[in-house]
């Protein structure tokens, strides 16, 4: 394992590349990455990318997103399979018929969902910009959120808006076991649940904090609790362990039936270190994404951008 991170870092400087990782990626990709960091971090960074290769040890929109923000750049990804519940959830010929049903109202998607939906939208938002940017459109103008329906009962209870929810979720956040959590709960008492709004509501009730994967990691360096049980996919606790080794972090508790009995995605284990190795020595699978649709999916993302500036 040493001698293939050592192997992709003499490559990777080789060929003048970068490797951008999600948190959710397992713990050695993350290890030999550039930039680790959830969809905003990522969007923001892969603006600033002047390699020549940017390497997305994420899911296929992520890589997608990269694209479209660098068209000139070669974008690749370890493993084409690596896709993504929610965006799945979200056809965009079903999507395209949802608004056009709905004229008047402003389309706000979140970034887990394909370059053809971003290109029907008028702003993209994360989970870690979407409140903020919800607030920002004026009252009287009518809002479409999609795809996550419990990110956008989330975004509604904090704003006080009503907007027309698309009926997609993320199967990981789902995934939680409320009566495992509770049980888990009353064996730690002393314990913080931190919950990502991804999760369905009566998860989020029982959470002291509700944030985005980078605001999960902000909260549990700077609050004063020593116990934090962790309601987001797995691989988060990589990066928390390396920022708060003395603290005790407890990965909730799912109904998937796997070794650690927590919620992992399937999607973002597809990649491997072997995977990214070979894919940065072959360049390939490369990201595609047709210019009429890069172009349209650029819009959106931009003022996401711009507005969390």
């Amino acid at each position: 394992m040493k001698n293939l991170k050592e192997r992709i870092l003499k490559l990777k400087k080789e060929k003048n590349a970068v490797i951008l990782a999600h948190y959710y990626q397992e713990s050695d990709i993350q290890d030999v990455s550039d930039y680790v960091g959830d969809s905003l971090g990522l969007s923001q960074e892969a603006m600033q990318v002047h390699a020549d290769i940017i390497v997305f040890a994420g899911v296929h929109f992520m890589a997608e997103t990269a694209k479209i923000l660098n068209p000139s750049k070669k974008v690749i990804l370890p493993d084409l399979n690596a896709g993504c519940s929610l965006a799945e959830s979200c056809p965009a010929n079903l999507f395209q018929q949802f608004t056009q049903a709905h004229p008047d109202h402003i389309v706000i998607t979140y970034v887990n969902c394909s370059a053809e939906v971003k290109a029907l939208t008028d702003i993209v938002v994360t989970s870690s910009n979407a409140v903020k940017i919800v607030n920002s459109i004026p009252k009287d103008k009518p809002i479409i959120f999609a795809p996550d329906k419990n990110l956008g009962k989330y975004v509604m209870e904090q704003t006080g808006r009503e907007m027309l929810l698309w009926d997609g979720a993320c199967v990981v956040h789902e995934a939680f076991s409320f009566d495992k959590l509770i049980e888990l709960y009353k064996r730690n008492p002393d314990a913080q649940i931190i919950a990502h709004p991804e999760s369905e509501t009566h998860i989020l009730k029982t959470a002291s904090y509700i944030g985005s994967t980078a605001g999960m990691i902000e909260y549990v360096k700077t609050n004063p609790g020593n116990k934090f049980i962790v309601a987001t996919e797995v691989g988060i606790l990589h990066k928390m362990k390396l920022e708060v080794p003395d603290k005790i972090l407890i990965p909730a508790p799912s109904n998937e039936d796997n070794t650690c009995a927590c919620s992992q995605c399937g999607y973002m284990k597809v990649n491997t270190l072997q995977k990214l190795y070979d894919c940065l020595l072959n360049e390939t699978p490369e990201i595609k994404v047709p210019a009429d649709i890069m172009k349209k999916a650029f819009v959106p993302i931009e003022r996401m951008l711009e507005l969390s500036r």
